[in-house]
């Protein structure tokens, strides 16, 4: 499994098989702790079709409320229902029970534009 990094700070790990490319995506762990203490979230539905950097999800914490961007375009196969239940999941777990939603990826070549996880480091370093 491959993981990418935007400078929005979500995170997009990728699983490709012969029949199609599916990805998961979360916020990272240097965007959680932005946050502070995450007490909803909004996560597509199964079926949406989502374009590379439109608004995909909401994240609301004690802090503010902010957009999670599409890192790719593709469709929707399934949002993490638990975080309705338990939205700090994206505080302890952002980058493995946090995770968003995933989708199958409607053009591959989208993942070149994003960084792997030494760009995003360094891109965090500079901040």
């Amino acid at each position: 499994m491959t993981y990418y990094y935007t400078k929005d700070h979500e995170w997009i790990s990728v699983n490709s098989t012969i029949e199609d490319t599916v990805a998961t995506v979360g916020i990272t762990d240097y965007a959680q702790a932005q946050l502070g203490d995450v007490v909803f979230v909004e996560v597509p539905p199964a079926g949406a079709v989502l374009e590379k950097g439109k608004e995909a999800a909401v994240v609301e914490s004690v802090k503010a409320a902010s957009d999670v961007y599409a890192p790719v375009s593709g469709t929707v196969i399934e949002g993490n229902a638990a975080l309705e239940a338990d939205p700090s999941l994206v505080n302890t777990a952002p980058d493995s029970d946090g995770w968003f939603f995933k989708l199958t990826l409607s053009d591959t070549s989208e993942l070149d534009g994003l960084m792997d996880e030494a760009g995003y480091k360094a891109f965090v370093e500079t901040l």
